[in-house]
């Protein structure tokens, strides 16, 4: 690695794009600052702690293990150094609701004779649509994952156009999963990990069929503590890279370039010959950098497509809720309205399609004894409306389609209830219409289509983070901080090792 010695950075946002750059920039032996807006680090993977109950306020699924691995590898360490995994079993329970259970579990045998019941021939079906996922990943993560193709010229090789050739590159997952599958229950448990990506079945590149290599091949784990167990690990890391982290510092202005930067804060400026910003790229540009230092306009921002926000219910409750696992689906046998209702006309669900985490049924720590720590998102459309009333509403037809659909009654057990939604997204993490992952993996925001890593406009400014490649989701910005950090290399290593 090239050295950066004698650079200093300052790193605006902790969210894990941000604290991973930081990491690979003092490995070169840059000055490395983090200022975060809030009170702790993580960005949207924050905790939430009260009376005796620790929820992950974001990210709660540890997927794609071998990105975790490489990382802590690149600075000579194993995620085993920090934390330790447990393999969920299952990975998942869907819950259907017209009262059918499916559980997915690590038994790919089970999993197959699961999709026999539904569709005969559906088991060997997966078998070769798992063969093709495992493909995609292994290409898709090698050449065009950790490589940063940002540019059009960067595929206009013949290389890159032998390695691409095999890949579902065009169409929707709609239309892939309908290729293999007939059932629309099938369909609907190959296309559930769409929502990590923040789009639809019809809207999401066929490409993205990988997710399935992810979630049945590599398998869904638990990191010890929750994916706050991930965030602390990265900083413990940093630390010992000599990395600085300052709280309670939100930035309000970037002023200068290269090698004379003030980043203003609430407590004052730091001052830093490059930055790098995790903060919402839309905040960043339309916020903390005068007009002639921006990329994109307000137009641009305006016609992007936003992955969905959430209604969240943060839940402390008395006695076990055993229906539920670790991580449990409740879908709509039919739930294109519910997409409809987060893409094209917006509004909220009436038929929702959602999500519990339920982390106590593996970790006793994160719940008082006799009670239960659950989590439950409900997606929906960014920049609704988002009201007391509302909030109070909503809450209630969950709840109720939670005891109807699982048959898991929690009203009368609640002791502990905490509420996020739209305008919590916008007020605590500067995100853009309230959106709860930024911008949506479209076709035409998938790669070289979304927003470079390098500011086009401003000498020595970078991004990281889900808006920029490779795109939402934990491993992902994970890999994001490596691509920024080869940026910074590139533009201002020494050619020297530090």
């Amino acid at each position: 690695m090239e050295s950066l010695a004698g650079e200093s950075v300052v790193v605006i946002g902790s969210g894990i794009g941000g604290l991973s750059t930081a990491c690979y920039l003092a490995d070169a032996g840059a000055d490395v600052r983090v200022i975060e807006k809030n009170e702790q680090l993580g960005g949207r993977a924050s905790r939430l702690e009260r009376d005796g109950f620790r929820f992950d306020m974001g990210p709660s699924w540890y997927l794609m293990p071998d990105v975790f691995e490489r990382f802590f590898a690149d600075f000579g360490h194993r995620p085993s150094d920090y934390y330790e995994l447990e393999h969920l079993d299952p990975h998942y329970r869907i819950f259907f609701k017209d009262g059918d259970r499916v559980d997915v579990t690590p038994d790919l045998e089970r999993t197959k004779a699961v999709f026999e019941e539904y569709e005969p021939g559906a088991g060997e079906t997966l078998e070769r649509y798992l063969e093709k996922s495992k493909e995609n990943y292994e290409v898709g993560m090698e050449h065009f994952v950790y490589e940063d193709r940002s540019r059009l010229r960067d595929y206009l090789d013949l290389d890159v156009a032998r390695q691409a050739r095999g890949l579902s590159l065009l169409g929707s997952m709609q239309g892939h999963v309908e290729g293999y599958f007939d059932h629309p229950k099938l369909q609907q448990i190959m296309q559930y990990t769409l929502v990590f990506l923040g789009g639809s079945p019809t809207n999401t590149p066929a490409l993205y069929n990988l997710m399935s290599h992810v979630d049945f091949n590599l398998g869904v784990w638990y990191p010890d503590g929750g994916i706050g167990s991930v965030i602390d690990a990265v900083v413990e890391l940093g630390t010992e890279l000599g990395v600085e982290y300052d709280t309670d510092r939100p930035a309000t202005e970037i002023k200068g370039h290269t090698g004379g930067f003030e980043v203003e804060t609430a407590t004052g400026p730091v001052h830093a010959d490059l930055v790098v910003s995790n903060a919402d790229y839309a905040h960043t540009e339309q916020e903390l950098l005068t007009p002639e230092r921006r990329g994109h306009d307000a137009d641009y921002w305006e016609q992007r497509t936003y992955a969905p926000s959430a209604f969240l219910l943060y839940l402390g409750v008395e006695g076990d809720v055993d229906e539920l696992a670790h991580h449990t689906l409740v879908l709509p046998t039919d739930w294109e309205d519910h997409f409809e209702q987060i893409f094209d006309d917006p509004e909220w669900p009436d038929d929702p399609a959602y999500y519990c985490c339920v982390p106590s049924e593996t970790d006793d720590d994160v719940a008082p004894d006799g009670h239960s720590a659950l989590f439950v998102l409900v997606p929906i459309a960014p920049g609704l409306e988002d009201t007391p009333a509302l909030r109070d509403a909503y809450r209630d037809t969950i709840l109720d389609d939670i005891a109807a659909n699982t048959g898991t009654a929690l009203r009368d057990r609640i002791v502990l209830e905490e509420r996020f939604c739209i305008e919590d997204f916008a007020d605590r993490y500067n995100s853009y219409d309230g959106t709860a992952l930024g911008l949506a993996h479209t076709l035409r925001q998938t790669s070289l289509f979304r927003p470079p890593h390098r500011s086009t406009a401003v000498d020595g400014l970078y991004f990281v983070g889900g808006d920029t490649t490779p795109g939402i989701g934990v491993p992902m910005c994970l890999i994001s901080g490596e691509l920024t950090a080869e940026k910074v290399l590139e533009d201002h290593g020494d050619g020297s090792r530090p």
